[in-house]
Parts: structure tokens; sequence; C-alpha cells
């Protein structure tokens, strides 16, 4: 059975290739970031894109009705990259605006995705509210699980996130539904093996100039000194300089085109360079059809492969929550 997606602070579109890809059917998507509604529009011409602030959308019933809801809402409130603001940070309270479309439109089940520091937040009572809500106001169960991509996307990069889902109808005895069927049935992805190495994703040949640490940089000698081996990522960190052994991308964030905090850097027989935008996106596992448009600037195309998600992993939550609605709707 196809089920129909509708898409919250849908970015350039990673969750919503991970539900296409488990067979779904995207009928719209919200994203406030003109930048990165014009990338998912370029990838994504045949979705109902709503360009628009959250806040604006008062009436979500005259939206399509869908099947399932996702959100990946904002994460700088509660990540340990920002202040940890949490629910007094506007950014956070945008979860309340999902649980509004949630209650609207009543979906079979939504997918929320944010980062692991969600959970321990205010010594646990931010994901108790969150709970809260879900279970006792909106009347759906609440499975979470935290998974790396590493561990279980087949993705080369380390990137930890917290994924919650949650089926109608299923956080109580109600007589019109059968019990729980979908949430006891659910299973969390299990590990993977991880076949892909650093050297499949990365771009072969010649890169510009512009994205290399010449010798008129201020960190050039400091890199030349420390990033010795060809085959492994360095992390730029505010003020230093770390090697990562693990043979693995540290985990891209959205700043990484704003200066020298939070960039992986590898060197190559060039030099010492960035990650080019388009491979960051690989380290996220889009497709290979995936493409900025014309006219996107770096530096918003290194933002919006930071803010995105890992698509395999999606895609195997995405593939879970259709087999337990098969076994409850048809």
């Amino acid at each position: 059975m196809s089920y129909t997606v509708g898409s919250l602070f849908a970015g350039i579109g990673g969750i919503c290739y991970g539900f296409k890809q488990a067979g779904c059917e995207i009928l719209w998507a919200n994203e406030i970031d003109k930048a990165a509604s014009e990338t998912y529009n370029h990838n994504f011409p045949e979705h109902n894109l709503i360009s628009d602030d959250i806040h604006n959308l008062r009436k979500p019933k005259e939206l399509d009705k869908v099947d399932i809801i996702n959100s990946g809402f904002p994460c700088q409130a509660f990540s340990n990259a920002g202040l940890k603001k949490g629910f007094n940070d506007p950014r956070g309270n945008l979860f309340f605006e999902t649980a509004r479309f949630i209650k609207a439109i009543r979906p079979k089940a939504f997918l929320l995705e944010n980062v692991p520091t969600l959970k321990s937040h205010d010594k646990g009572h931010t994901f108790e509210v969150i709970k809260d809500v879900i279970t006792n106001q909106l009347g759906y169960s609440f499975k979470y699980f935290i998974l790396n991509s590493k561990d279980y996307g087949n993705t080369p990069q380390t990137r930890s996130r917290i994924y919650i889902v949650g089926f109608r109808s299923e956080s109580k005895w109600e007589k019109k539904h059968k019990w729980k069927i979908c949430t006891k049935n659910f299973k969390e992805p299990s590990k993977i093996p991880l076949t892909k190495k650093i050297e499949d994703v990365l771009i072969k040949g010649n890169k510009e100039d512009k994205f290399y640490y010449d010798d008129k940089h201020p960190y050039y000698d400091e890199l030349k000194e420390k990033m010795t081996s060809y085959n492994t990522f360095y992390h730029w960190r505010r003020v230093y300089l770390r090697e990562i052994k693990s043979n693995l991308c540290p985990t891209l964030t959205a700043n990484m085109g704003t200066g020298g905090h939070n960039v992986p850097l590898i060197k190559d027989l060039k030099g010492f360079r960035k990650l080019l935008p388009e491979e960051c996106i690989k380290f996220q596992g889009f497709p290979d059809e995936f493409e900025f448009p014309e006219g996107v600037v770096n530096g918003q195309r290194y933002k919006q492969a930071g803010n995105s998600v890992v698509v395999p992993v999606i895609k195997r939550i995405a593939e879970e929550m259709v087999r337990v609605l098969d076994i409850k709707y048809l």
C-alpha cells in the first residue's frame, strides 16, 4: 500500500527522499528558508512546497490529508553546538507547531527527528513534555531510538540523531481500533555493516582552488604541521585542529561554510582542503540525482547539507513504518 506524506521543516528534502524511496507519496511540504526552498523545488518540482513560516499556516485542515507527517523541527535549541535553551528558544517551541498539525490532520503515524540531547535537555523535562503532548493530548503512541548513521545507514559519517515514531489511537485502549498493533510490531532498525569508505564518497578529479587553504591563510602553518595523513579526516574546532582516527567523516554542521568552525578537512595531493558541498551531500546519503540549483552560493550549500539528514537511515525507518501500517490498514 502506498501511503501519503506531509513534511514539516522539510529543508532540502532529506526526509522526503527517505519516504519516497520507501514507496510513499509526498503530497506537500513546508520550509521557511528561501534558499533551501529553491533547492527543494529544484529536486522535487512535482511536490507542493509551501515556502513560508509555519506560524502563518493557520489552517492545516485545508492541506491534503496525509497518512504520515514527518517533522525535522529545528534542533539548535537542544544541541550541544547551540545554547541549549530548549523551549525558552523560539526554535524549540516549533515542536508545538508540529503538534498543531498532527492534531488538525490526524495522520495514521508520524516521525520526528532531532539531536540526541533532546532527551536529556533540562534534566529530561523537555522530553517528558513532548511525550505528554503526543500520548495524552494527541493520543498517539511514543517510541524513540537514537541511531548513528555509521551503524545504521552504511554512511561513513558519525551522526547520531534521535527519532520518535508514533501511531494514531495507540497510546491507550480505544474500542474502535486494534490494540497498539503498529506500536507492538514496530522494530527499530538493527545495525548493519559499514561497507562504504571515505574514498567511496569523495569526488574524484581536480577541485577549484577556492576549496584549498593556501600559505596566506592564518591556519596554514598549523595545517601543514598536523595534517600528515592522506587517509583520514581532520576537524577544525574553533581554536584547534584534531585528527579523526576512526576513518569517518565528523558530524556535518550548518556552519561549515561560515568560517573556521566545525570544518571537516582532508589532505590530498594538491594540498589541504574543505569538503565540497556536493561531497557533504554524498556523506548524507543523498541519491546521485540530487543537485544544487545554479545561483545557490556555497555558504548556503554547506548550510543546507549540514542541516539535513542521512537519507538511508530515514528510508529504513520509513520502510518499517510502512510495514506495520500495512498490518493494521490492509
